[in-house]
């Protein structure tokens, strides 16, 4: 696993971003961020801190209302980003297969090669066989499975994942965590995730951002020191327990902060 950034260049680069609602709610003000290449950075806050609109931002979802939200030229080209919601957003009225070949049918890549892909993108999650499968025959943590082939149908070099394991059993969850980052040192996709756990960013993550409360901004960060592989030994470690405290306490500090 990369255990540090510092130094790479910047796939996106966000500069003293605000973002206002039409409702006059402020979501973000002040944030700073760079997601750097290469990297796996959690952004970890409290609930309506806007962790989920600056992932938004950051895939030009949205457009700021002050600041500048700069990405990498590269990103700009179709499937250069992927995206993984909270929720798996899986067509009910599709296969497996088919849901994993959407962002492909959409960028026109013939169906045969589409199908290829979508196929090698579900054995490499541990889907191999459950191509015909609907969704409702899937269980949560399948379904998930699905959503994170068809954001790496693609081939990303960004993978912006919103909470995606929140919904999940804790032993799914830890097995999906293990999952991802072998998916990331086999495929080098950088990540930015977001999650309300200070357990699974210090797993996951090389570098933890801390949001402030609404409006958001980066209140602190800290940079994650692991071995590589990481697993059930690093889980079991004082020094998984001692930076899981540091990063809580960061963050229950931040859930009475404001800009």
């Amino acid at each position: 696993m990369k255990q540090n950034a510092e130094g790479r260049a910047a796939l996106v680069r966000m500069r003293d971003v605000a973002l206002a609602w039409g409702n006059g709610v402020t979501a973000l003000d002040g944030l700073t961020l760079d997601v750097r290449a290469g990297e796996f950075l959690a952004i970890l806050g409290p609930s309506g801190c806007g962790k989920s609109t600056a992932l938004r931002l950051m895939a030009g979802l949205l457009a700021p209302t002050r600041g500048q939200v700069r990405r990498d030229g590269g990103l700009t080209a179709a499937g250069r980003v992927g995206f993984v919601f909270q929720d798996p957003t899986l067509t009910p009225w599709s296969r497996a297969l088919a849901n994993v070949r959407l962002p492909l049918d959409l960028a026109g890549v013939a169906r045969a090669e589409a199908n290829e892909r979508a196929a090698a993108m579900l054995a490499l999650v541990g889907l191999a066989g459950f191509e015909r499968a609907w969704p409702h025959e899937l269980s949560g943590g399948m379904r998930m499975r699905v959503s994170i082939a068809r954001a790496l149908a693609t081939h990303p070099d960004l993978l912006l994942m919103d909470e995606p394991f929140a919904a999940l059993d804790e032993f799914t969850r830890a097995r999906l965590n293990d999952d991802l980052l072998a998916l990331r040192d086999q495929l080098g996709f950088t990540v930015a995730f977001v999650t309300h756990s200070s357990w699974e960013s210090v797993y996951l993550a090389d570098r933890i951002v801390i949001m402030s409360a609404r409006p958001g901004r980066v209140l602190d960060e800290i940079g994650v020191t692991a071995p590589p592989g990481r697993g059930a030994a690093f889980r079991a470690s004082p020094a998984y327990a001692s930076q899981c405290a540091a990063v809580l306490a960061l963050a229950a500090a931040a859930s009475g902060a404001v800009a």
